[in-house]
């Protein structure tokens, strides 16, 4: 089981991250991405999904034309985990 960031080593891991922000009232992140237009948005989509999926991790997310909206959270970790830290910097270097 993966286990959930807490203290100093949860502080440390958000730092490397930018542009997330804290869910308020869940122990997860969120980032909001805009593109030029919905090609360009599912284009990021698909290579996020390829990447969640061979990492057994998935983001929760949504689409709206050229926005896609995602939060991170590691549900049997009960919470924020280093698969989430990981997963949120192969999405900014897909974005």
């Amino acid at each position: 089981m993966t286990e959930k960031l807490t203290g100093s080593a949860r502080n440390a891991a958000l730092a490397t991250l930018s542009g997330w922000s804290e869910v308020t009232g869940r122990d997860a992140i969120q980032k909001s991405f805009k593109f030029a237009d919905f090609n360009e948005a599912w284009g990021f989509m698909i290579r996020v999904a390829l990447a969640a999926e061979k990492a057994d991790h998935h983001p929760e997310w949504s689409n709206v034309y050229n926005r896609v909206e995602i939060v991170l959270s590691t549900h049997d970790a009960g919470g924020l985990s280093a698969k989430d830290i990981a997963l949120a910097k192969v999405i900014d270097a897909a974005a």
